[in-house]
This record gives C-alpha cells, structure tokens and sequence, in this order.
C-alpha cells in the first residue's frame, strides 16, 4: 500500500512539472518544491497584426523550451496584463517582461514594485518594445536594472536584416552559430556611462538605408546618422548586464516577427539569456530546443483572452 501512494504522489509531483508555463490565465502559479530556479514571463496582450508582437505566443513558446529542457526550471507565464497576485514575483529569480512599451508600458505602474524586486537579486529580460520606456525617472531605472533602454528621440526602430558572424565568450552566446534574421531590430540604444558591466552580445553595422525615413521619435536623427553614416559604428542589439550590488539584466532588440523563432541561434540566444538572468548554468553547447513548426507557431498566434 505504502508503494501505491509513493506512485501516486510522484504521478502528481510530475503531472504539476509538466503544466509549468502552460497556464492560460493570470492564475498564480507557485512552483514545484523540485523547482530550484523560477522564472516568470509577463507577456503583454498581442498588439500588430497576426505575426507580430505575439508577446503570448511567444511567451508561452519560451517557457515550453525552458521547463522541456533546462532541469530544475519552473517557468510560468502571466498572460495580457501585469500579475493580479504579485506574490508570483516575490520569489522569483527571473522576471521576463515581453510587452508593448513606451508611454503605456505595463511596468511603468509598478516600478517601485520591480526596484524592490531588483534590490533582492532577481534578473530580469527586457524582450523588443518592452526596452522602450519614457525618459526621466523610467529610464533611469531600466538603466539601473538592464543597463540599457529604448529612449525616444535617440535610438531608432527600422526593418532590417541583422547578420552576426561572431559572438563573445560568454554564456549567453553558447551553442550560437551565425545566422542572420529580418526583423524589427532596435538600435542605438541608451546605455549606461561607458557601458560599464554593459557585455554586447550581438553586434552589427545597420546600412544606411535603415536611416532613409525623416527625423522622428523613432525613426532617425542627427546622432545616430552620425554614429552608422560618419563613424561606421558597430551597433549593440542583444546585451547583458551584471547589476552592481548582484542580479543580472538583458536586454533583446528583435522579437518583433514571431516566425523567427524558428531561427535556432536567435531562440537559443534569448533562452540561453533568459536562464543566465536567473543564474542557471548554461551547458557549452547552449540550452537546446526543437525548432517550432510552422502549424505550431501558427497555433500560438491565435488570441489568448
């Protein structure tokens, strides 16, 4: 009898794992006691049309091949707004912010909430436009947190093909091979003084076509025409950012076109990133994962309410 009920018990301990990051509502998740890392996706409602900014879709597609792949991973997802229980973050040791920014950037009510939270040691991935936040007070924390932000009037938000040939030693690049995406790939970027604890990990010189559009908030401006045109500057697209005083930050300018990630270098890049923030070691050959199929992407695309 004593063997049945372990059965049973290990039967529910393993059914728990295995719907980790599945959930479909805004439903606290509370992780597993094998759990020894969790981390928590807030994904924003999907905005653009089908395709795009699939902030569930990918999300949901992310903490898959996180909880498949990486043991002792408790990923979870927090599907169209901000968590209702904020106790989910309260023991996290990664928080996945995958949203639209700017002036209606989810985070911006509950900043407070995330510098305590940042305070603790806890990582944090900053995925496309959730990198864009206003100037001031904002973006200086993203600074504090990531190192790094979208400011309005200073970087720009072109349609691009980025091409990586190379990557630097460092966890987050493990497993990557170079490849090359079309995407919505932000640059010129606002870092900290002197990119201090700042580690580019994807790099690429922009054409100077992307700069073809009017000045704009967004869309250019004489600093970086100055930078790409004149200087022929390298520009930073994917970072990382060792916190002074512990935690870690990264911040990932693509993920815009949810089709690539069907990419495996671009996918295994931003798990391989997501699992470092939460300080999880990376294996040599980076986290692995099956690529999606197009039916399966497709699949995600369609509207969590």
């Amino acid at each position: 009898m004593t063997g049945i009920k372990l059965k049973i018990i290990g039967c529910c301990l393993a059914l728990s794992v295995s719907l980790s990051g599945r959930s479909q509502s805004n439903a606290a998740v509370s992780p597993t006691k094998q759990a020894q890392k969790k981390i928590v996706f807030i994904a924003g409602p999907d905005s653009h049309g089908k395709g795009e900014h699939e902030h569930n879709g990918g999300s949901t597609l992310l903490a898959k091949a996180l909880n498949d792949n990486v043991p002792g991973v408790n990923a979870i997802v927090v599907h169209n707004e901000w968590p209702k229980d904020s106790t989910v973050l309260g023991d996290a040791d990664a928080i996945v912010l995958y949203m639209d920014g700017g002036g209606d950037h989810m985070a911006l009510k509950h900043t407070a909430e995330l510098d305590k939270l940042m305070r603790k040691g806890i990582g944090l991935v900053n995925l496309h436009f959730a990198l864009e936040v206003p100037q001031g007070e904002s973006g200086g924390r993203f600074l504090n947190w990531i190192g790094g932000y979208f400011e309005i009037n200073w970087s720009v938000n072109p349609v691009w093909e980025a091409n990586f040939a190379s990557f630097p030693d460092h966890p987050v690049a493990n497993g990557v091979k170079p490849f090359g995406v079309t995407d919505e790939w932000y640059y010129h970027m606002r870092f900290v003084d002197q990119m201090k604890n700042v580690t580019p990990i994807l790099q690429a010189l922009p054409p100077e076509a992307t700069l073809n559009r009017p000045e704009g908030t967004h869309s250019n401006n004489p600093a970086v025409k100055d930078e790409v045109v004149n200087k022929k500057k390298m520009q930073v697209l994917a970072w990382t950012y060792d916190r002074p005083g512990g935690g870690r930050g990264f911040g990932f300018t693509g993920g815009h076109i949810h089709n690539n990630w069907q990419n495996d270098s671009f996918r295994r890049l931003v798990l391989n990133a997501i699992a470092w923030t939460a300080k999880v070691e990376i294996p040599q050959q980076g986290i692995p994962s099956i690529t999606p199929t197009q039916s399966e992407l497709n699949a995600l695309t369609k509207r969590v309410n």
